[in-house]
C-alpha cells in the first residue's frame, strides 16, 4: 500500500503532469469512503450472479476514479496495479498459500480486479496528499532560510 501511494506523485512528477484535481484531504477521506463501500458491497450485497457483480463493482470503481483522480496516469496505474495484484493472488491460490470458496476466474474472484483498481486509486490519492503536504513544508523551510 505505501508503494502503491508513493508511486501516483513519482508517476505524475515522471510525466510531467501534477495532479491537480480534488487537492484536499476532505476529498481524499471521501474517496477512501467510497473505498469501503466498494469493498463492503463485494462481500455483503447479495447478485443474481457473478457477472452482475463483477459488472455492478467495475461501474462503481471506474465512478470512484472519475470522482476522485480523472488522470490518465492514475487510471494506468489502477489498471496496471490490478492486472498485478490479480496475478499475484492467482498464483498465491494456485500454490495453496491461499483459497477462495467459489473462485470463478482462474483461481480468484471475477471481481477482484475491481476492488484492486479501486484500492490503487484510493491508495494514490493518499500518496498525492501526501506528497503535496511535504512540498508545502519544503517550501516554507526554504523561505525561513
Amino acid at each position: 500500500t505505501a508503494v502503491i501511494g508513493l508511486l501516483y506523485p513519482c508517476m505524475d512528477r515522471h510525466l510531467g503532469e501534477p495532479h491537480k484535481f480534488k487537492r484536499e484531504w476532505s476529498s481524499v477521506m471521501r474517496c477512501v469512503a467510497v473505498f469501503v463501500g466498494i469493498n463492503h458491497a463485494s462481500a455483503k450485497v447479495d447478485f443474481a450472479n457473478n457477472i452482475q457483480l463483477s459488472l455492478t463493482l467495475a461501474a462503481l470503481s471506474i465512478g470512484l476514479w472519475w470522482t476522485f483522480d480523472r488522470s490518465r496516469s492514475g487510471f494506468g496505474l489502477g489498471v496496471g496495479i490490478a492486472f498485478l495484484a490479480t496475478l499475484v493472488s492467482q498464483l498465491l491460490v494456485y500454490n495453496g498459500v491461499y483459497q477462495y470458496t467459489s473462485p470463478d476466474f482462474l483461481y480468484v474472484r471475477s471481481w477482484l480486479p475491481c476492488i484492486f483498481f479501486a484500492g490503487g486509486i484510493t491508495m494514490g490519492n493518499i500518496g498525492r496528499q501526501l506528497a503535496m503536504y511535504e512540498c508545502k513544508v519544503i517550501a516554507e523551510k526554504s523561505h525561513e532560510d
